[in-house]
């Protein structure tokens, strides 16, 4: 997933390619019902299998309390108006209606396990309910429904309907105007402008954010910035995160260049000066991913580098960092608080 960019012209093949590599021969041996299928049959009839051995193969996380989730996601639900309470950090409140506003969608492995990336997303909300004072099971605060908002232009949720809103990553550029693009931005000014919706984003979604904010965006002249970063959190950042200082996935060339007028900063490296952005009861942003594990963020680094997207050295050093312990746990349970108290 390529959080903003410009449209590389072997991006939109990196899944393509990563399914390519694994269709089986088809022998003389084998039935002649097999033999008659064709490339694209087999290619639709198989799943997904592990990507080949890597130069520095993927690893485990070594640090399950400090990154994000591996489990598998549980099934999303509908929102209604009449959802049932529950105790939500030692009080009793409404159950969360929360709408992931799907701009991409996963690389093949990571499919296979998570569905799509409202999966993606509320396994790792659901890790973060487990870290909560007292723990809590996720499925009694929120209620989550993902929308694809690429291929289906017109699938937005009621405003009236939802209490929150998650915008993903994705490998789209921000500030493109592409159709999908420009219904997003405005659909996530409505929201932002409710006065009742919470807004959260992530990456691409943090930089859709900034554009219905009216922040300029741009490619960064330093390119990529992958794998685990650190970043350094302002005094709100650090009260936001309760963090000394961030360390998150990060998947993207394109930034937001300055802060929108009412925005506090929430942090920044010498990458990318704007790595957060919040205003309380409104938004809270980030430019990386902290929904990444270390398997989804090798996936994208094999796949980028075998189509051309990524030069070895920018794949080798990415590899490097795939599996250094990341605070997204922490950034997820952020975001929670944030969504059920403001």
């Amino acid at each position: 997933m390529k959080a903003g960019g410009r449209r590389h012209r072997g991006a939109k093949w990196e899944h393509k390619a990563a399914a390519r590599r694994h269709l089986p021969r088809v022998s003389a041996a084998q039935p002649s019902r097999l033999r008659g299928l064709t490339r694209r049959a087999l290619l639709v009839s198989r799943c997904p299998r592990p990507l080949p051995p890597l130069r520095h193969p993927p690893r485990l996380d070594l640090a399950p309390t400090s990154t994000a989730p591996t489990s598998t996601a549980p099934t999303s639900t509908s929102p209604t108006s009449s959802s049932p309470t529950a105790s939500t950090m030692g009080h009793q409140q409404p159950r969360l209606r929360l709408a992931v506003l799907e701009c991409d969608t996963p690389q093949p492995q990571t499919r296979a396990r998570y569905d799509n990336y409202t999966g993606v997303f509320t396994a790792l909300l659901g890790a973060a309910a487990r870290t909560l004072d007292p723990p809590a099971d996720l499925a009694a605060l929120a209620s989550i429904t993902g929308y694809d908002v690429v291929n289906e232009l017109h699938t937005y949720p009621a405003l009236d309907d939802i209490d929150a809103v998650l915008l993903t990553g994705s490998r789209h550029t921000a500030f493109d105007d592409d159709p999908w693009i420009k219904n997003l931005v405005a659909f996530t000014r409505r929201a932002l402008d409710s006065g009742s919706v919470r807004v959260v984003g992530i990456c691409f979604g943090h930089q859709i954010v900034g554009r219905a904010l009216g922040a300029r965006l741009g490619k960064s002249d330093k390119g990529w910035e992958v794998a685990v970063a650190e970043v350094d959190l302002t005094a709100a950042g650090k009260e936001v995160f309760q963090l000394d200082k961030m360390r998150i996935h990060q998947m993207h060339r394109d930034v937001v260049a300055d802060f929108p007028p009412d925005a506090i900063p929430l942090g920044s490296n010498a990458f990318c000066p704007v790595q957060g952005m919040y205003a309380p009861g409104r938004y809270i942003t980030v430019q990386g991913h902290p929904e990444f594990t270390s398997e989804i963020i090798s996936e994208i680094l094999f796949n980028r580098h075998t189509v051309g997207i990524f030069t070895d050295d920018v794949y080798e050093d990415g590899m490097r960092r795939a599996a250094v312990p990341h605070d997204g746990v922490a950034i997820g349970r952020a975001f929670l608080k944030f969504m059920l108290e403001g």
